[in-house]
């Protein structure tokens, strides 16, 4: 698993370094820099790839840290459980129709990321997930298919996004090694290749992965 994991890691600097070259080509249109936290507010869906890296990062805080994240973290989630009883540990998200995956990402939650510093950085920065790295330029492949055609509002206001190939990334090749790793995780864990299972940053931070091998095992949906 930690040998999947820094592979996954490897991806996951390929995206920052794709942002990078972002910066480097139109840095004056792009806001994302530190200190910028606008981001980082509300609820949104990781995979458990990404959870299991994440708490990688988070292991490495000191101790103090470690011990009020994981105050924060029971308590936000704790919190969503009261809103949504059904959503509770291990804190995966496949077992919940849907269609209730928006109202538990409501887009005015304005609740600071609990790993959101009080200096406005992130804590575990070089094991953010996927789509942390990802936010706030749109995703276009080099063939030029649109993945995502939407951007920050603080980026690119005087240009359009979409039209700078200066931006494109093989996009499509990137996600389809992180669903192969995705799948290898799945089968190292549960013993089948499995391609989504989702959860939130709080429970990164608690994560326990026994816990969720026994929900998996013995969900009574069928997860994908």
């Amino acid at each position: 698993m930690l040998d999947l994991l820094e592979r996954y890691g490897t991806l996951l600097r390929e995206v920052d370094s794709w942002f990078k070259a972002c910066l480097l080509n139109h840095g004056e249109q792009i806001s994302c820099g530190a200190g910028c936290s606008a981001c980082c507010r509300g609820l949104f869906d990781i995979t458990l790839l990404d959870a299991l890296y994440l708490n990688q990062g988070v292991k490495q805080l000191s101790p103090d840290i470690q011990d009020k994240l994981r105050q924060l973290a029971k308590e936000r989630l704790e919190s969503i459980h009261e809103t949504w009883p059904a959503f509770s540990r291990p804190w995966l998200l496949n077992d919940l129709p849907e269609e209730e995956w928006d109202s538990l990402m409501p887009e005015e939650d304005e609740t600071p990321c609990v790993l959101l510093s009080d200096q406005g950085t992130c804590l575990a920065y070089d094991y953010r997930p996927m789509t942390c790295r990802l936010n706030g330029i749109p995703l276009i492949d080099v063939s030029g298919e649109e993945l995502f055609d939407e951007w920050c509002t603080l980026n690119f206001t005087t240009a359009d996004p979409v039209q700078l190939p200066e931006l494109r990334h093989s996009f499509n090749a990137l996600f389809a090694q992180e669903l192969l790793l995705f799948r290898e995780m799945a089968r190292l864990l549960f013993g089948k290749a499995m391609n989504e299972i989702d959860t939130f940053i709080p429970a990164a931070v608690v994560i326990d992965t026994e816990a969720i091998v026994q929900k998996v095992k013995m969900a009574s949906v069928d997860l994908k």
